[in-house]
C-alpha cells in the first residue's frame, strides 16, 4: 500500500489546513473502498492524520513525515476536459444539448438494480471515443443494460447503422423505445435479465458492444458474456466501465483473464473517465444505505464515484464464458467489496 499511502498524502499537502472532504481523498487515490477505510484508520492510528467532521488533514507528524519523504502536494490533471483528455466539441455539442433535453425526463435510479448513471458529458465523451476509435459510423451497436441512455445519445450522431439494447427495468425500454419513435432514431429496446438464457436471434450480429457491468465476479461473467455473444466475429469490440472502488487488483486480474479467455485483448484504458455524478434521479439518493458512508459517517459532497473505460477488440472468434442461463440473483450485485452498492 505504499503507492496509496503517497497518493493520499500528495492530496492531503493540497487540502490546506482546512483539511480534505474524505470523498475528495477517495477520488484522489485508487485503492478499493475496504481497502482505503482500512488504510485510512491505519493512518489515523499512527498519529499521521486527523479525521473530523468528513474532512482529513495531516497531523504535524504526518507534515514531517512528508517532508522527510519528499511527498510534494500535485494536481497535474486537465481542469477542462473532466480529466479525460476529451473536449466536446463542434458536432458533438449539438449531440449534447439534445441529450439533456432527452434525459431530463428519464426515470429515475433505483436500488433493485443497482442502478446508477455517468453524467451528461461522460456520456458524450464516451460516444466520442467510440467514434474516435472507428466503431460508431455505419456500426450495428449492442447495449447492455443503459442507465446511461447511452443508446440514445449515440444514435443522435446520425452514425449508427443500428442500435439493440436489452435491459431488465421496462420503464427504461419504454422510454428508450418512445424517444427512438419520437426521434426517428435506429435504436430498439427489450426487456431482458442477463441472468436468463439468452435469445438466439441476438448472437453474433453487431460490431461493438457497451456496458456498464455490476462489479461482481459473476456480474461481470454475465455481462461481459452477453455482449461477447453479440459479436460477428475477430475485429469487433467492447466498451465497459469498472471502477477501482469496488473492484480490487485482484478482482482486474480476474476481469483480464475473462477477457482473455473469451478470445480479446485490451486495446485501451481511460482512468476515471466516467463520473456518476449526485443528481435527483441518481443513486446518491440512496447514500444512508451505502456501506461507505454508514462507515464513515459522512455526508457525501464530491463526485467521487469514478470509473475506468475498457475498450477490448477479439483478435479470434468471440467466446462468451457463460452461454445459458446462470441463476445466482442477489450475487450478481454485492460482494464483500460492494462498498457503493446500497443494501
Amino acid at each position: 500500500m505504499r503507492r496509496i499511502r503517497n497518493q493520499i498524502f500528495q492530496a492531503l499537502l493540497s487540502g490546506g489546513v482546512s483539511g480534505l472532504s474524505v470523498y475528495k481523498l477517495i477520488d484522489s487515490q485508487d485503492s478499493s473502498l475496504p481497502e482505503f477505510f482500512q488504510l485510512l484508520h491505519q493512518l489515523e492510528d499512527e498519529g499521521l492524520i486527523a479525521l473530523e467532521g468528513g474532512k482529513v488533514s495531516l497531523t504535524q507528524k504526518g507534515l514531517e513525515l512528508c517532508r522527510e519523504m519528499n511527498i510534494k502536494s500535485t494536481d497535474v490533471s486537465c481542469q477542462y476536459c473532466g480529466r479525460t483528455g476529451y473536449s466536446i466539441a463542434g458536432f458533438f455539442q449539438e449531440v449534447l444539448k439534445t441529450y439533456k433535453e432527452i434525459s431530463a425526463e428519464r426515470p429515475e435510479a433505483i436500488e433493485l438494480y443497482d442502478q446508477g448513471f455517468i453524467s451528461h458529458e461522460g456520456v458524450i465523451r464516451r460516444v466520442e471515443f467510440v467514434h474516435e476509435r472507428g466503431d460508431l459510423a455505419n456500426s450495428k451497436i449492442f447495449v447492455v443494460g443503459d442507465d446511461d441512455l447511452f443508446s440514445i445519445a449515440a444514435a443522435l450522431t446520425g452514425m449508427p447503422k443500428k442500435v439493440t439494447v436489452v435491459e431488465i427495468d421496462e420503464r427504461l425500454v419504454n422510454f428508450i423505445n418512445k424517444t427512438a419513435d419520437e426521434y426517428s432514431l435506429p435504436v430498439e429496446a427489450r426487456v431482458y435479465d442477463v441472468q436468463q438464457a439468452f435469445p438466439d436471434d441476438l448472437r453474433g450480429k453487431y460490431h461493438v458492444f457497451v456496458t456498464d457491468p455490476v462489479e461482481t465476479l459473476p456480474g461481470l461473467k454475465l455481462f461481459l458474456s452477453r455482449g461477447v455473444s453479440t459479436l460477428e466475429g475477430p475485429g469487433c469490440s467492447g466498451y465497459f466501465g469498472i471502477t477501482t472502488l469496488e473492484a480490487s487488483r485482484k478482482k482486474w486480474y480476474e476481469i483480464q483473464r475473462m477477457i482473455h479467455e473469451m478470445g480479446f485483448i485490451i486495446t485501451d484504458l481511460r482512468r476515471k473517465f466516467s463520473v456518476y455524478p449526485q443528481e435527483e434521479k441518481n443513486f446518491f439518493r440512496f447514500q444512508e444505505k451505502l456501506p461507505i458512508v454508514r462507515k464513515l459517517g459522512a455526508e457525501i459532497d464530491h463526485n467521487w464515484y469514478t470509473s475506468t473505460l475498457f475498450r477490448i477488440e477479439a483478435v479470434k472468434e468471440p467466446k462468451p464464458i457463460v452461454e445459458g442461463e446462470m441463476i445466482i440473483d442477489e450475487k450478481v450485485y454485492k460482494d464483500d467489496e460492494s462498498w457503493a452498492t446500497p443494501y
